[in-house]
């Protein structure tokens, strides 16, 4: 392949979406003329300008170090993606006019030494590693050129003649990289399409048509969305921002009108995925995200987009509702902006956010029903079963367990609505084993254990089944006017230990509840009506039922982080849990 670097300045200023991309940056900031900008952007451009000394601190600077320039990160290891963030913080410090870093000569060396680290970390084959966890590694490059190449862009159409040669630098090493991620392969199903984007943004620095065709290779696959408007990774708020904002990229860059579809479908999805006070629910994630506490932040970069793109009010309103959640600060980020000064036109009329409804998403078995400040998740396949959350006040989980052949923790295996109710089930059977029968030990087949001192799993496939237990629970929810009513029945083998833990968020106060002596944050709800108050909110939970103290039965989950009151009884199981 030719080296694309070596593409005179303005053969490179004939590709159309280069061009597009640099008539822009030039028509909006890259004046040095332009004494006023926009009150976002200059919010942005003085936070951006408050975080270069302490990156400064950070870079390795000591003569002769096998990696100066690089950045540390919070593990003592310099790193791709840390000095590659910086470079991008001190390039648009560097290309403000309206920032005191602008063409600022401080700025040049440690700008220098960046990229040369990046080339220095930069394997022959053009991969970079990741240290955490992925080594030589194609995707890792990709998100790193999602960066990058834009960096590069702001240096080419600076003007300034030795920004210009920075931008020839870090050229290398988006070439090198570029070839690398239009070979090379992925993890995860993300991966394909921030690779897209990567290749996307390569193309517009520098062009190739190994590039755009790498991209319709995976492009053919077709986008990982499923009826629901969700992504196969369910990432709610890591991996399916990503993906909204990879297909943006690639449709803006290369006209793929097409590729917006998904992104809007996602964006209609997120709209119930809110709890009222902005916080996500992530409890269907497959991903590092599941059952994590955050914002609708990440979106912030999509909903612009195509609030503007579509003049669509409902996107409009959701970043409204985002940017109220980041004050003091902005949740856009000063790249998108330097890059794209079309997203700083006014936003379209807002259209009220959905905020009282009721609907099940089958795909990621998960109902979501919101009414006012009352916002109920319920869960199929998950330990989780309800969550619940009343203003600021938060019933992170509610879960069942049972002690059944130490296999008794409630995971449904559906999600069904039967007659306006919410059902979930889950069948178990506890077997004992006969003995191995002459022939088989003839055969060869003798008695074997497991380290845990059981029988071992292929001993037990070859044995003849009895005395066979079993166990069925159901649970039915209903709601009306946010009041939830959580009808569980546990049948089959009598007299087995049921419990029902309730985990209530920290930094509430449990009233009508009895603390569980030797147990820190655990409580019995004997009888009545139980409250968990935070500020002017309050949780409404019962009646109580304490038939027996065996909370932590013997293969459930151990007891959830926060606040746990705990509910027993034994089968036969009938009981109504009422929350409001």
């Amino acid at each position: 392949m030719p080296s694309p670097i070596l593409t005179p300045r303005r053969e490179f200023l004939k590709t159309s979406a280069t061009a597009i991309v640099l008539s822009t940056l030039g028509a909006h900031f890259l004046r040095a003329e332009e004494t006023t900008l926009d009150p976002v952007l200059q919010l942005l451009i003085q936070a951006n300008d408050e975080s270069i000394p302490p990156l400064l601190a950070q870079q390795e600077s000591r003569l002769g170090h096998r990696w100066i320039g690089g950045l540390l990160d919070k593990h003592g290891i310099h790193t791709v993606g840390g000095t590659n963030l910086m470079l991008s913080k001190l390039a648009a410090a560097a290309c403000s006019p309206s920032s005191k870093y602008f063409k600022a000569e401080a700025l040049l060396a440690p700008m220098r030494a960046g990229i040369r680290y990046l080339l220095a970390a930069q394997h022959p084959d053009g991969t970079i590693d990741y240290y955490e966890t992925n080594f030589h590694s194609p995707p890792d490059l990709a998100f790193n050129l999602e960066i990058a190449c834009p960096t590069c862009l702001w240096l080419r159409a600076s003007g300034v003649p030795a920004l210009v040669a920075l931008s020839d630098e870090l050229g290398v090493f988006i070439t090198r990289a570029a070839i690398a991620i239009a070979q090379g392969g992925i993890h995860t199903p993300n991966h394909r399409w921030v690779v897209c984007s990567a290749l996307a943004w390569a193309h517009t620095v520098h062009p190739h048509p190994s590039y755009v065709a790498r991209i319709d290779q995976w492009l053919a696959e077709e986008i990982d969305l499923d009826p629901d408007g969700q992504y196969t990774e369910k990432s709610t708020t890591v991996y399916s921002p990503v993906v909204d904002r990879s297909l943006i990229t690639v449709a803006r860059l290369l006209n793929r009108p097409k590729l917006y579809e998904p992104v809007r479908k996602n964006l209609e999805m997120m709209f119930y995925y809110v709890h009222p006070d902005g916080e996500v629910v992530t409890e269907a994630s497959r991903r590092q995200d599941r059952n994590q506490r955050t914002t609708m932040g990440r979106y912030y970069y999509a909903y612009r987009t195509l609030a503007l793109l579509d003049g669509n009010g409902r996107f409009a309103a959701m970043c409204q509702q985002i940017e109220r959640g980041a004050r003091p600060s902005h949740p856009g980020d000063l790249a998108d902006y330097l890059t794209e000064p079309e997203l700083l036109r006014p936003l379209p009329p807002a259209i009220p956010l959905p905020t009282d409804y009721a609907k099940l998403f089958t795909y990621s078995s998960l109902a979501r029903i919101r009414r006012g400040q009352a916002s109920g998740t319920i869960l199929g396949n998950h330990t989780t079963l309800f969550s619940f959350h009343k203003g600021s006040a938060v019933l992170d989980a509610v879960r069942l367990a049972t002690a059944f052949f130490g296999k008794g923790q409630f995971t449904s295996e559906t999600l069904e609505v039967i007659n306006g109710r919410y059902v979930l089930r889950q069948k178990l059977d506890g077997p004992y084993f006969q003995p191995l029968t002459k022939e088989q030990i003839s055969a060869g087949e003798h008695t074997k254990m497991a380290p845990n001192g059981t029988l071992a799993n292929n001993s037990r496939a070859l044995r003849v089944r009895s005395n066979v237990q079993s166990l069925e629970a159901v649970i039915s929810i209903g709601e009306s006017a946010g009041k939830f009513d959580l009808a569980i029945s546990v049948h089959g083998t009598d007299e087995v230990p049921v419990v029902i833990e309730l985990v209530f968020r920290r930094g509430g106060v449990l009233q009508g509840v009895e603390p569980i002596p030797n147990m820190s944050d655990a409580f019995m709800l004997r009888q009545n009506t139980g409250r968990y108050v935070l500020g002017p909110d309050t949780i409404e939970f019962g009646p109580g039922k304490a038939d027996h103290r065996y909370t932590q039965v013997r293969g459930a989950l151990p007891k959830g982080e926060g606040s746990s009151v705990y509910l027993t009884g034994t089968t036969p199981f009938n009981f109504t849990l009422n929350i409001s």
